[in-house]
């Protein structure tokens, strides 16, 4: 009998965390796409750290080298290309035997041309690097773009909502004011106007861009919040207590409608993922020397006109792979926080 009483005092004090998290684990598909995306967010953390995808500047193929599993005709006139590899540079430079030297004694881990191979597990791009490595170092970039980018934008709209829901009045008609310029120009109208406004290349700048332009739909869902729970008798309590307006609104509310704000996250995760590959497809993304999902694929352009189809596959596959994983995650995720759901 006491066991029951226990049981039933467990299950009738989970809280919400708890019993989503009940929810999750029960959903094989949730569980699955949550299993890819840590994947993907261990092999950020190994590329950061240099553990993985350090070399991938490396020339260890010769231009264009083709997978493995192709075979090294797969590529057209492969044989000429790895025939001229071993002169790839220009042979009239008088500083050519000092570069040579520099090479071999300066360890800077580049290999040469006499060396690199005539096929890759996932081929190379036209500098030879190996579009396994370059991809794992794309994803980097671009998965860092869209988490920190997406914490700007929730972070803003989360702290925009809690004034504008909370205070009402002249405080809410000036965020409404703000919210309805940043509404009314089409998104991407507006990320590629911020972006050329700022011109300086770089991943702080993307992810600037897409944070300062992404705030108004985590602001429009947690002011409907703020204005809904600030009438709710536990926040009423606080007030009679003496408890000051900012300790209400992020000690007493927001642990309340935190769920609102992470299903914001996930989904803008996605979205700036898309939105960097977008930028850096069209220019305005990383710079000269940074690797991305986007500047493959804008290097792709012009190599699947050749024939050269390995980068396009390898970046794009990553990231429908990825995308795919958060956006499911993101929808059992929102089920199992909704609390209409027992």
């Amino acid at each position: 009998m006491n066991a029951i009483a226990h049981s039933v005092n467990a299950a009738g004090s989970a809280g919400l965390w708890t019993l989503a998290w009940r929810r999750l684990r029960a959903d094989r598909v949730a569980m699955g796409s949550l299993a890819v995306v840590a994947a993907f967010l261990l092999m950020l953390l190994l590329s950061a750290s240099g553990l993985v995808a350090a070399g991938w500047e490396q020339e260890v193929g010769v231009n264009y080298a083709p997978p493995t599993f192709t075979g090294a005709a797969a590529a057209g006139d492969q044989q000429a290309l790895a025939a001229q590899a071993p002169v790839a540079d220009n042979p009239f430079d008088p500083l050519l035997d000092d570069i040579k030297a520099i090479r071999r004694q300066g360890g800077q881990g580049a290999v040469e041309p006499a060396q690199r191979r005539a096929t890759l597990p996932f081929g190379a791009d036209k500098w030879g690097h190996d579009i396994i490595l370059k991809t794992i170092k794309g994803g980097e970039t671009s998965i860092v773009v869209g988490l920190a980018a997406a914490l700007l934008a929730v972070g803003l709209g989360t702290l925009f909502g809690a004034f504008a829901g909370f205070y009402g009045g002249v405080v809410d008609d000036l965020f409404n004011w703000f919210y309805s310029i940043f509404t009314a120009i089409p998104s991407i109208l507006m990320i590629l106007t911020v972006a050329a406004v700022l011109q300086h290349k770089g991943v702080g700048t993307i992810v600037l861009i897409l944070g300062l332009t992404g705030w108004t739909g985590p602001f429009r869902l947690m002011r409907a919040e703020y204005m809904k729970h600030k009438a709710r008798e536990y926040v009423m309590a606080a007030d009679a207590i003496g408890a000051s307006s900012w300790r209400k609104m992020f000690s007493h509310i927001f642990p309340n409608v935190s769920h609102v704000a992470l299903v914001q996250l996930s989904i803008l995760v996605v979205g700036f993922i898309k939105a960097e590959v977008i930028l850096s497809f069209l220019g305005f993304g990383v710079p000269v020397g940074t690797v991305s999902w986007g500047s493959m694929l804008n290097e792709a352009q012009t190599e699947l006109i050749l024939g050269m189809w390995w980068q396009l596959t390898a970046a794009a596959l990553a990231m429908a792979v990825l995308v795919t994983a958060f956006s499911l995650l993101t929808d059992a995720l929102r089920d199992a926080l909704d609390p209409k759901l027992k």
